[in-house]
């Protein structure tokens, strides 16, 4: 059995897990939480098995480098980074409901690497650039903190559920929701998507317009319904304080892997900084996450607008991983060759 054949099967032992986690969410299930977290333990093993796996198969074939060096490799990796820092959390929380928003991610990373159009699973030799002992450090500090911003997008979500929305006058705001949420679909669906922008724009419209269909449907349930759903969630005042410790470790982690990367890129160009468009939007998704901690430690920023800050810097993060690749620079030969 090869690495891409393993790393296949976990696609769906991911899937069933993060299927796990919102049914038990859903109907009240704990038996079914509780297998949901064996199910992504056993997804985690053979996530790192194939990992290594692979590892082995490219020394096997002369080439010899640890598989971080594509596209397909570093969503494979960004899905394992996810499930072990969600599983630290689940065990640090006690509360498996959080599973619900965030093994989906790591089965859509790996499910995006195995179907994906273009997206090769075949082990390919480093060019010269890419030859270095910083490889493995700088990405693996890039990733952990990717997942760990991961999941505390998943975290912000249940906090904003969890504390609804009043009933307020219209303002701004409520204009520029709708429309940045159209925006980020519309880049998300051009990226992973749609081969062109009129392809992503019918794809991006339909979906903006099914999730607030769906926003309105939960703001017209019923009391009860809407407590049965979000009363497993954990309080407010712990999801706050959690996703705040989650963004923390992953902004320690970004970085450490701006640093080597720019470490990195003075042994490979002769530069440590070239606003290249991956250089320049992993700056901007620092300086966003940057903003989050300065006005939590020294604003006294807490709840909603943490929440909201920290969705914003997961937009940033998807589109340093996947945006950049529309745009010329030298880093597309990297994580997004295919």
């Amino acid at each position: 059995m090869n690495s891409s054949l393993i790393l296949s099967i976990i696609t769906f032992v991911y899937g069933l897990a993060g299927f796990l986690y919102i049914f038990a969410w859903i109907f009240k299930k704990p038996a079914a939480a509780k297998i949901a977290s064996w199910v992504a333990i056993v997804g985690l093993m053979g996530n790192t098995a194939g990992i290594i796996l692979r590892w082995v198969e490219s020394y096997r074939m002369g080439i010899g480098h640890a598989p971080f060096s594509n596209l397909y490799e570093s969503l494979v990796f960004f899905a394992w980074t996810i499930a072990l820092i969600y599983l630290v959390v689940e065990r640090k929380a006690g509360n498996r409901t959080i599973g619900a928003f965030t093994m989906p991610i790591a089965f859509l990373a790996m499910a995006y690497a195995s179907l994906k159009t273009g997206i090769s699973s075949d082990i390919q030799p480093l060019i010269p650039a890419l030859k270095s002992n910083w490889l493995i450090a700088h990405v693996i500090t890039c990733f952990i903190g990717y997942a760990a911003f991961a999941t505390s997008f998943g975290i912000g979500a249940m906090y904003l559920m969890r504390q609804g929305r009043e009933a307020e006058a219209v303002t701004w705001l409520d204009i520029a929701k709708p429309l940045t949420l159209f925006i980020f679909v519309l880049l998300f669906s051009r990226v992973l998507l749609a081969g062109n922008w009129a392809m992503a724009i019918i794809i991006a419209l339909p979906l903006c317009v099914l999730f607030y269909i769906g926003v309105l449907l939960v703001r017209r349930m019923p009391a009860d319904v809407k407590n049965r759903l979000l009363g497993v969630f954990p309080e407010a005042a712990i999801l706050d304080e959690l996703g705040y410790q989650v963004t923390l470790f992953g902004f320690l982690f970004l970085s450490i892997g701006i640093i080597s990367g720019a470490v990195w890129a003075n042994s490979a160009w002769g530069r440590y900084w070239g606003w290249d468009p991956k250089e320049t939007w992993s700056l901007i998704t620092w300086f966003i996450y940057a903003t989050l901690l300065h006005a939590r430690l020294m604003r006294g920023w807490r709840g909603r607008r943490i929440a909201y800050l920290s969705l914003v810097g997961f937009a940033a993060v998807l589109f340093t991983y996947f945006g950049v690749n529309l745009l010329p620079g030298l880093h597309s030969y990297g994580a997004f060759s295919q």
